[in-house]
């Protein structure tokens, strides 16, 4: 048996549906992160600003970080993440929300839980 590791790729796909009681207090954790932020240039400083004021989804993308949501799990390594956020209809007794139905089939190709 060899002692080479093997490294597998694994495309995780969340979605989440927030609801949001409080924007003020969303727009303000998120104009902290932006001002805490070092590897923000100044120049879109500003923009980052004025988007996470404005609008409450843009504020919540800024917050959420995928590499948080994984950084503590033990031998991976997040290679890649992209994410958004958008306002929404959200009705939980619609045929619509129901994220098992479409998600199934493809969880057991991909060898997950269906």
């Amino acid at each position: 048996m060899s002692t080479e590791e093997t490294s597998r790729f694994v495309r995780l796909r969340v979605e989440l549906v927030l609801e949001v009681h409080d924007e003020d207090a969303v727009a303000k954790a998120a104009l902290r992160r932006v001002a805490e932020d070092p590897e923000l240039p100044e120049g879109e400083r500003a923009h980052a600003e004025g988007a996470v004021t404005d609008d409450t989804a843009e504020a919540l993308a800024y917050l959420v970080d995928p590499f948080d949501l994984v950084s503590e799990v033990p031998g991976v390594e997040l290679q890649q993440a992209s994410w958004s956020s958008e306002r929404i209809e959200y009705d939980p007794d619609s045929p619509d929300w129901d994220l098992d139905e479409d998600d199934g089939q493809d969880d057991e190709e991909e060898g997950g839980i269906g």
